[in-house]
């Protein structure tokens, strides 16, 4: 169990910046999220798209006080030691307002990178518990089967209160058990219906009921709010597409209506029909969608369920323009 960090806050709402995003249109993105009262921005790193680190220190220099989350760098793609020095800094520099996600990264683009490691735990495991220490300040581990950086220690290092949280962005019971051995918590980089949540810190908790207690639950949610409810859920279906597909199923598996879900995809040609045609009550529990007071709700019943941190991911096509919807679904808002 890994020592606990800085007890995180409760109820907090964030905003995706979307990977396809135009550059010129990141740093108006950020400041308007703060500016509308998001709490943080999570920034993806996606193979062929931009680098999570890059973005993140840009996100930083150009907010005030948005916590900026990384979600999520793939722990075969960099040496811990570098990552531990790029992360301090940013802490260093922006104190208390960086989240690092640590994943494995998918397989397809793991093996086209030739950073594919036969023991994905075994990598991620090893990589987590390395960084998290040279991020203290303390000597690298002893050498393990993919990470060595024994006897490593960072000249400078973040004050202990801004050490930045390293949670997993990871699915299924072992790799969310060895979250819950190794790291600060769990990022959920997909629909997080509540039932998925409890499932997920019972898996952190090897099988237990549990709470998150001081570890980050952050949650994703593609996400669309309207006055209509019909307009929001169509409007918000296109980020449910990639539920349907083989990788997902780890995810699927724990919600009460997977089956349903199975058969639903097995009957549809494509992820675009699965979505367009997938029943409105699934849409509602899948997604955070409708009305501002219907997305309140949808809100609160993830951190109802454990989720420290909710994260809205716009689905329209203009994603800048949506924020200011999105904006009135957080719980502060009339």
């Amino acid at each position: 169990m890994p020592e606990p960090h800085t007890r995180p806050a409760r109820g907090r709402v964030g905003v995706l910046l979307p990977r396809d995003l135009p550059a010129r249109d990141v740093v108006p993105y950020a400041r308007r999220a703060e500016e509308l009262g998001f709490e943080q921005i999570w920034v993806v790193e996606d193979l062929g798209w931009r680098g999570g680190i890059a973005q993140a220190a840009t996100v930083l220099a150009a907010t005030r006080h948005i916590t900026v989350g990384i979600g999520i760098l793939p722990a075969g793609a960099r040496n811990v030691c570098f990552t531990a020095m790029e992360l301090a800094t940013l802490a260093q520099l922006h104190p208390g307002r960086l989240i690092a996600g640590i994943g494995h990264g998918m397989p397809d683009w793991m093996r086209q990178a030739g950073n594919r490691p036969a023991s994905p735990l075994t990598l991620i495991k090893e990589y987590t518990t390395a960084l998290r220490l040279l991020l203290r300040g303390e000597p690298g581990p002893a050498g393990g089967r993919y990470v060595r950086c024994e006897g490593v220690v960072l000249t400078e290092i973040p004050h202990p209160e801004a050490v930045p949280p390293v949670v997993l962005g990871v699915r299924g019971p072992r790799s969310q058990q060895v979250a819950g051995e190794v790291a600060d918590g769990l990022l959920l980089a997909e629909p997080a219906a509540p039932a998925y949540i409890t499932a997920s810190l019972q898996h952190m908790h090897g099988g237990a009921a549990s709470a998150a207690g001081d570890r980050e639950i952050v949650t994703y949610d593609a996400a669309a709010v309207d006055d209509d409810e019909e307009t929001a859920l169509t409007r918000v279906r296109p980020g449910l597409e990639p539920i349907g597909e083989p990788d997902w199923a780890a995810h699927i598996e724990p919600l009460p209506f997977a089956a349903e879900l199975r058969a639903h995809r097995a009957a549809c040609p494509d992820g675009r029909t699965f979505a367009r045609t997938m029943p409105a009550d699934r849409v509602r529990e899948l997604s955070i969608a409708g009305t501002p007071d219907q997305a309140r709700a949808a809100i609160a019943a993830r951190h109802a369920a454990g989720a420290t941190s909710v994260v809205l991911a716009p689905v329209d096509p203009d994603p800048l323009a949506s924020l200011g919807s999105l904006a009135r679904a957080l719980p502060h808002r009339p």
